[in-house]
């Protein structure tokens, strides 16, 4: 026998063992798929992240009135309690500042602190913010870090985002009319003292732009 005619029976051998080796066998369980949710964290036990956070509730539904707006019928989890709420209607008849973050944003870190201060303040409007592509459980835990306990929902279904246009960057702010048309703040640049947003709320209110 050549010795091309045993490396061709060889191989043959070595094709035949690896089939062999791979082919399912009646009663073999497959490998369990995991299903993208649970990789994400959703679904995990958040009790204990929202006790650690301790958020401010999220703002009560205005009662009566007609509600307007682009946020009208969007609706979105309080990270504080994973009630869903009407962002429309919570927001209706009344000025609010909405501040749109990240837990992978870092000047979303660095202006969070500056809205939880001038949320604290006298006179301050109602701020709310929302949390966009990012799991819900570390934007709980983030805050909590970071010592923040303004308001804030989580975008799970990418509806706020839509309703805001939201461009490619965060962290990105909105004024809130009373009447619910949204100005989004300009220029884009994050909070650094509670007078910035205090100047910056009051400009929109007094003039719109």
């Amino acid at each position: 026998m050549t010795t091309a005619r045993r490396w061709v029976i060889g191989l043959v051998v070595l094709v035949v063992a690896v089939v062999v080796a791979v082919w399912p066998r009646q009663g073999t369980e497959p490998a369990q798929h995991v299903p993208t949710a649970a990789r994400d964290g959703v679904g995990r036990d958040l009790a204990a992240a929202r006790a650690a956070a301790g958020l401010r509730p999220c703002p009560a539904s205005a009662t009566g009135g007609a509600v307007s707006g682009p946020l009208t019928n969007v609706r979105a989890t309080c990270l504080g309690d994973g009630t869903d709420i009407d962002l429309g209607s919570t927001l209706a008849g009344r000025p609010a500042l909405v501040n749109v973050w990240a837990t992978w944003c870092q000047p979303c870190r660095e202006e969070l602190p500056v809205l939880e201060a001038y949320a604290a303040s006298a006179g301050a409007v109602s701020v709310l913010g929302v949390q966009v592509r990012s799991d819900s459980a570390d934007g709980l835990d983030m805050l909590a870090g970071l010592g923040v306990r303004v308001a804030s929902v989580h975008d799970t279904t990418g509806a706020v985002a839509a309703a805001l246009r939201l461009p490619a960057y965060l962290p990105v702010s909105y004024v809130v009319l009373p009447d619910g048309t949204v100005h989004r703040v300009e220029p884009p640049t994050p909070f650094r003292t509670v007078e910035q947003v205090r100047d910056t709320v009051d400009r929109y209110l007094s003039t719109g732009a």
